[in-house]
């Protein structure tokens, strides 16, 4: 059966909770090591890591990397639309809110992309549907911001904002991303990890300099292992398995999972509490994304 149209089924499901645990826990991940690392240092070891991981992967599989130069300028910049800016300002955002707090904020990344690819695409226009969605998906971001930026921009408010801004250049990546069709999906995060890389170590170097930092403890260093191995590239592997069996559109339902997996991993690691606030947030965005994405509601019709 074709995997664009494959309905889902308990094998997909479970791939799908399996992928949102994974990519929910880099939240958590990234909030532990930030208690002994600095930002930018945590995602350049992901990128690094992860991209050599990535790479390792693809030669298990018999899969080379693209020689196209036109296909590595590309690369360069998904590396960062897709990792450097992303990656930087939700580890930045997430040293004064809470891993599920960013879990959710970047659930809005779908609604992002739905409108930049209407302006700037020619073969995805919003409709009224897909519209309303979006209003319905940026309400829940602005309940999440909440009033206290009206009050002025604390340091919560300034981190949520990054979060925001994260998502935003998700959404730019995912537009861009749409050149690298007939590129092999492994081989596109391999290229946009091994292309970041040393831009991250520059940034790293110059901003961090991690050579003066002192030794990690342990849970730090596990943190780093289970954000490069679990996060990234046994993630990256769950999720195109997910698009190569059962199609694109399926694989992004997981966006409106990632969310409670993080807020579940930060109550039970962290001690994070789950606000009220919160909850509606994510009721609004999951319900723009229901709205955007129209399975739920044929479903309902019928």
């Amino acid at each position: 059966m074709n995997a664009a149209i494959r309905r889902l089924d308990s094998t997909a499901w479970g791939l799908l909770l399996l992928l949102s645990v994974l990519w929910g826990g880099s939240f958590l991940y990234v909030k532990l090591a930030l208690a002994e690392l600095p930002p930018v240092t945590i995602i350049t070891l992901r990128i690094v890591f992860g991209g050599l991981a990535l790479l390792a992967i693809l030669r298990l599989r018999g899969v080379r990397m693209p020689r196209d130069f036109k296909v590595w300028r590309g690369f360069l910049v998904l590396a960062i639309a897709n990792a450097i800016v992303p990656f930087t300002l939700i580890a930045w955002g997430q040293r004064e809110i809470s891993a599920g707090l960013a879990a959710i904020i970047n659930s809005a990344t779908p609604l992002w992309t739905m409108l930049l690819a209407h302006f700037f695409t020619a073969d995805e226009r919003l409709n009224g549907s897909r519209a309303a969605g979006i209003v319905i998906g940026f309400a829940g971001v602005v309940l999440l911001v909440g009033p206290d930026a009206l009050e002025g921009l604390g340091a919560a408010v300034l981190a949520q904002l990054a979060c925001v801004a994260a998502t935003v250049s998700y959404g730019v990546a995912l537009v861009w991303g749409r050149r690298f069709r007939g590129v092999d999906g492994g081989a596109v995060a391999a290229g946009q990890f091994l292309t970041a890389a040393p831009i991250a170590i520059v940034l790293s170097a110059v901003i961090d300099r991690p050579w003066t930092l002192a030794m990690p403890g342990p849970l730090t260093i596990a943190a780093i292992v289970g954000l490069v191995l679990l996060s990234t590239a046994a993630a990256y592997i769950v999720y195109f398995r997910l698009m190569q069996t059962y199609g694109a559109g399926n694989a992004s339902l997981v966006t409106m999972l990632i969310p409670p997996s993080a807020m579940l991993l930060g109550a039970a690691f962290l001690g994070e509490a789950i606000e009220a606030r919160s909850l509606g947030g994510f009721a609004l965005l999951a319900a723009g994304l229901a709205v955007v994405d129209g399975r739920i509601l044929r479903a309902i019709r019928r």
